[in-house]
């Protein structure tokens, strides 16, 4: 094992059996003048993501520079990082989860080289290409980075503009707040804690593939998605000490409450009112209230209707 990696990549994977060959090679492809460590954490999982990784590291030249790590249990996304970046000794630390991939095998040694020459700058990112579920590789739809892009005050009022497969960051933060464990976003409560210590650096260079559709949060409901939205923003006001910054978060926090608010009413009144069969019968029957034999017949043709079933 490399004693004093100049880098350590970051990978955590769970069900990437489809995904996980191609995040790898593109860390095995990366060309350095440095040493660079690999630490990957399978928080067990239930497909062939741990042989795919296996085969890998045992054909692999250089298996002391690969830390590889097995869960027997599943320790949950957010213990699983937790985990996986507290085994990372380099200097830097670079993020690509199991289903992204890195297509330039420059992207280290230029966001390093940038780290290296600005002290005053605590982690750096880049643009990225989205892969679609069709396959289609396209410019990114997802975020758009703001030209006061560099503070921590504009990371707090915009949200998360940061691709994950695009960071590389000082590898300061060993000690991690237990708001972390229970986040449900841990990449974006992550780069505020970075952006406390310093500037963040955007380089305008596509340099790795994010999955679109694929993630922890691609089936989920938009009112899931708010709810994540304000566990993180719970957890953010318990941990942030700057009164300016949790007065942003407080407030985002207000409006994603009166979002929250409209998406449970439009769910009730889609699950609960517009879809069930008896509130549409309470309605058929209030508008037709005038025509009793209207009723009548309507009530017939359904119990005839069922007694064929």
């Amino acid at each position: 094992m490399n004693s004093n990696p100049k880098i350590s990549i970051c990978i955590i994977t769970y069900g990437h059996e489809n995904y996980i060959l191609q995040a790898i090679e593109g860390v095995l492809m990366q060309k350095c003048d440095f040493e660079i460590e690999l630490v990957i954490a399978n928080d067990c999982s239930p497909d062939s993501t741990h042989t795919i990784i296996q085969n890998i590291i045992s054909n692999h030249p250089k298996k002391s520079s690969i830390k590889y790590f097995n869960h027997e249990v599943n320790l949950g996304m957010m213990p699983n990082f937790i985990f996986a970046i507290q085994q990372c000794s380099g200097k830097y630390i670079a993020l690509c989860e199991g289903d992204d991939y890195w297509t330039d095998p420059l992207k280290l040694q230029k966001q390093v080289d940038f780290l290296e020459a600005n002290p005053g700058y605590v982690l750096c990112f880049h643009e990225v290409n989205i892969l679609k579920p069709d396959g289609e590789i396209t410019e990114d739809f997802i975020t758009k980075v703001p030209e006061d892009y560099e503070s921590l005050e504009t990371l707090a009022k915009l949200g998360n503009y940061i691709h994950t497969p695009s960071v590389v960051f000082r590898n300061i933060i060993h000690d991690f707040p237990f708001e972390f464990k229970y986040t449900p976003i841990g990449d974006y409560f992550l780069y505020l804690m970075l952006a406390e210590n310093g500037k963040l650096k955007f380089l305008e260079e596509k340099m790795a593939v994010y999955r679109y559709g694929v993630g922890i949060f691609s089936g989920t409901s938009k009112f899931q998605n708010a709810k994540s939205n304000h566990m993180l923003f719970v957890c953010l006001l318990s941990y942030l000490k700057d009164e300016h910054i949790k007065k942003i978060i407080f407030d985002r926090q207000k409006n994603d409450l009166n979002l929250m608010e409209i998406l449970i009413k439009s769910e009730y009144d889609d699950v609960f009112v517009s879809r069930n069969l008896f509130f549409k019968t309470i309605n058929s029957f209030v508008r037709d209230y005038k025509k009793p034999k209207k009723i009548i017949k309507k009530i017939k043709a359904k119990i005839f209707k069922n007694a064929r079933k």
